[in-house]
């Protein structure tokens, strides 16, 4: 099933959480006998679900029997589907992308760990911003998020995808030009804490997807178009690092817990890979779709689509940094 966060015209101020099927709208306004969450709060959803204390399937079944209460998509106003207080995000993680770039010590050698939170997530259809005085190199990459549902520390790989509710989307918005240094002698380091962290660099959605639609989270096509041309087209079965890994990864330094989300990494094609001053080394993939390499990064009025098989598109605008 597909879970989303909305608003409505009459409410715009009120987040409500929904079902989403067939274009088609119904807002969860009774979950059960035994209890209730408070509108918008998907994080708790997503526990009470995994302590089996509701039956999802059978709310969605009642939920869209209440006329009143759907609605259709495009009389709505879609929010991220929820605010993570943690995301946990595994850099260089698809053979493609570590073949078009500078590469640190650490690449492709173990997961590259950074952490991104609640304040860098925007919603579908909201502004990626552009701040020249933080970055002039803001890039793009679409990226398949695991939403966790059951909790658990030291995870075996065998179970680790027992712990995943389901699966969104999140492009991992960066500055390269804090990202990506160099010594003197010309190796490469990174620094992941202003290249990754910050205003609007983790838009998020449209919907989370349960595990019941997604069995196999290796086998996904993704993709990234910038003003409609396409710059990533790649398949989640090249990540070095599967998702369940991944969950086994970061369950070593953290809890998991249900509403935490793992970012897994992205493919070749981002505007990095045709930045030689930052040692990009754009290839045109040897067999799939034909790609576009990029002029340039972001600028302001760029459109950014990042589409996951089986989960939708993810469509944000890029806005210029306002001062209010």
């Amino acid at each position: 099933m597909k879970l989303i966060r909305f608003s409505t015209v009459n409410q715009p101020d009120l987040p409500k959480l929904g079902f989403l099927l067939n274009n088609q709208v119904a807002e969860i306004h009774a979950l059960s006998d035994r209890g209730a969450v408070y509108p918008g709060d998907m994080a708790g959803l997503i526990k009470l679900s995994a302590e089996k204390k509701i039956d999802l399937l059978a709310i969605q079944k009642h939920a869209f029997l209440d006329q009143q209460k759907v609605h259709a998509l495009d009389q709505i106003n879609l929010l991220a589907p929820m605010i993570p207080s943690t995301i946990l995000c595994s850099g260089s993680n698809y053979h493609s992308h570590n073949k078009e770039k500078a590469n640190a010590p650490l690449s492709g050698k173990e997961p590259e760990f950074f952490v991104k939170t609640g304040d860098c997530v925007v919603g579908p259809n909201e502004a990626i911003i552009y701040d020249p005085l933080l970055t002039e190199k803001l890039d793009s990459e679409t990226e398949l998020a695991i939403v966790i549902g059951k909790p658990g520390r030291h995870i075996p790989v065998e179970s680790a995808l027992d712990h995943v509710f389901g699966y969104t989307i999140v492009n991992d918005v960066t500055a390269r030009d804090r990202q990506v240094r160099f010594k003197p002698d010309g190796s490469t380091w990174y620094e992941l804490g202003r290249g990754k962290a910050f205003d609007s660099s983790a838009p998020l959605g449209p919907c989370i997807v349960t595990t019941d639609e997604i069995r196999d989270p290796q086998t996904l096509s993704l993709r990234t178009r910038i003003n409609g041309e396409l710059r990533q087209s790649g398949n989640t079965g090249d990540m070095i690092w599967t998702c369940a890994e991944l969950v086994h990864f970061f369950s070593i330094n953290f809890t998991l817990r249900p509403g935490m989300v793992i970012i897994t990494g992205t493919p070749a094609g981002t505007a990095w890979s045709s930045d030689k001053s930052l040692g990009g080394n754009w290839m045109p993939p040897e067999d799939g779709e034909k790609l576009v390499p990029a002029k340039g990064y972001n600028q302001p009025g760029d459109i950014v689509e990042s589409e996951i098989e089986g989960i939708g598109t993810l469509i944000n605008p890029v806005s210029r940094f306002n001062p209010v």
